[in-house]
C-alpha cells in the first residue's frame, strides 16, 4: 500500500510534464483492484493549457473576471483564438483595466466570447473556410495571408494547440466584435 501511495504522489508531481492524469480513487479497495488503470494520459483543457503556457496571463485574468472559467473547462469542443499578453498590450492600459472591472463584465464577456467558436476547427479547417460564427454571435473572417492565416485583423502565430476540449490558435491582436 505504501508503494501505491508513493507511486501516486510521484505521478502527481510529474503529471504536468508527462501528461499522466492524477488517479482518482473511491477508497483503498478500489485503488488496489484498479491500480493498472491508475496511469492514464490526457491533455489539459483550454484554461489549464493557457495557464501552463505562461504567455496568456492577461487572457486568463480576463476569463476569470468574466466568469468564463467553467465554460472553457466544459466538454466543448471549442476553438479559441487566444491573444497573447503582447496582443493585450496593444490595448491602452486604462481601457484594459476598465474592462476587468466588475461593472464592465458584460462587455468583457462579449469580447472574450467573440474569440470562441463552437466545435473544433483545426488549421486545415480554418484554411478551407472563409469564416465562422462565434459563441458571442458575431462572425470571424478567415483569410490566407503571406506566411499564414488572418482572423479578422489578427495573425495566427501558432496553430493547432490540442486540448482535451478543443483547440487553441494563438493570435497577435485582440479581436473586437463590431
Amino acid at each position: 500500500m505504501k508503494h501505491l501511495i508513493l507511486f501516486t504522489f510521484v505521478l502527481a508531481l510529474f503529471a504536468p510534464f508527462t501528461g499522466a492524469a492524477n488517479p482518482t480513487t473511491k477508497g483503498n479497495d478500489h485503488a488496489a483492484k484498479n491500480h493498472s488503470a491508475a496511469v492514464r494520459t490526457h491533455e489539459a483543457d483550454i484554461v489549464d493549457t493557457a495557464v501552463a503556457a505562461g504567455s496568456f496571463t492577461t487572457l486568463v485574468a480576463a476569463v476569470k473576471a468574466a466568469g468564463l472559467v467553467d465554460v472553457l473547462k466544459g466538454n466543448g469542443p471549442f476553438t479559441v483564438f487566444a491573444p497573447t499578453d503582447e496582443a493585450f498590450a496593444k490595448i491602452p492600459k486604462a481601457t484594459l483595466e476598465s474592462l476587468l472591472l466588475p461593472e464592465n463584465k458584460d462587455k468583457l464577456v462579449k469580447i472574450l466570447t467573440y474569440h470562441v467558436v463552437p466545435g473544433k476547427l483545426e488549421a486545415k479547417d480554418v484554411l478551407a473556410s472563409k469564416g465562422a460564427k462565434t459563441v458571442q454571435g458575431g462572425s470571424l473572417k478567415f483569410a490566407k495571408a503571406k506566411g499564414g492565416v488572418r482572423i479578422n485583423n489578427s495573425n495566427v502565430v501558432k496553430a493547432d494547440i490540442a486540448t482535451s476540449n478543443g483547440v487553441i490558435h494563438v493570435i497577435d491582436t485582440v479581436l473586437m466584435p463590431e
